[in-house]
């Protein structure tokens, strides 16, 4: 069976006023399909520009992109996003966020609806559905973009940081039912994150970046962890600290490099 998603070669070049720019070069890797693959990195290293990619949001410089097989051109229809900041509609309440999708594809209304109850009612949320976003706290408003990204049961996600705003208690809760839910029918999953405990405590194999500019793999790392995981207590686990201290030497020294690029720019 062919990858979900796979990147061969990718490069993306942007121009600037100092001149072009490389984020990422020469990227290949693949996800395949029911996969849960987080990738790390040091900030600025591209992360978020490789599922834009994915996503069909931003066309490379060079290199495909192959979605089960298939070269990617345009945006990817098989693919449901969710960002890091809210994407909820504030005039639109919790169901009408969670139908939109549906309504957008010409799903009759009584069945958008019917549909939009039972999801919101499997993220923890029934009840809820007349609120409208201000409403709403982090995690719930968190749940309610899940609902809405999974209702439309996209077999491919991309996920861009979407928990690093919530307090550590919800977002062990939200990752939690992240993992119930994708257990239940596999998707999969890119999932972009600065935490490595996230994801390790996620993932089926962890894809480490080095620094910009240029960005590329320096390291794969499969996760032997047993399923199903509870991530605060998989945390604990010897052989989480095993694997937490081995991808993380690998990356510390472009982790640091990252961080001084970023100084230097706030510096100039």
């Amino acid at each position: 069976m062919p990858a979900a998603v796979e990147f061969d070669r990718i490069t993306c070049t942007f121009a600037g006023r100092a001149g072009s720019y490389t984020a990422v070069k020469d990227v290949d890797l693949s996800v395949a399909a029911g996969e849960f693959v987080s990738v790390v990195g040091p900030t600025g290293c591209g992360k978020s520009t490789l599922l834009n990619v994915a996503a069909g949001l931003l066309r490379p410089t060079s290199g495909t992109t192959r979605i089960f097989g298939e070269p990617l051109t345009g945006v990817n229809r098989r693919a449901g996003y969710m960002f890091q900041s809210d994407a909820l509609m504030p005039w639109r309440n919790a169901l009408a966020n969670v139908t939109a999708g549906l309504e957008f594809r010409g799903v009759p209304a009584d069945e958008a609806r019917r549909r939009g109850e039972e999801w919101l009612e499997r993220v923890g949320l029934s009840g809820f559905g007349d609120r409208y976003p201000h409403q709403l706290s982090g995690g719930m408003r968190k749940r309610t973009a899940l609902a809405q990204m999974l209702i439309l049961d996209p077999p491919i996600l991309l996920m861009d940081e979407p928990f690093s705003a919530l307090d550590i208690q919800t977002r062990q809760m939200m990752e939690n039912e992240l993992l119930e839910l994708w257990s239940a029918n596999r998707k999969s999953v890119i999932f972009i994150t600065h935490d490595l405990e996230e994801a390790i405590s996620l993932s089926d194999r962890v894809v480490v970046l080095s620094a910009g500019p240029a960005t590329h793999p320096i390291g794969e790392f499969p996760i032997d962890l047993p399923r199903p995981r509870d991530v605060s207590e998989i945390r604990l686990s010897p052989r989480f600290i095993e694997i937490h201290d081995r991808i993380w030497h690998s990356m510390k020294e472009e982790v640091l490099k990252g961080y001084a690029q970023t100084r230097n720019r706030l510096q100039a």
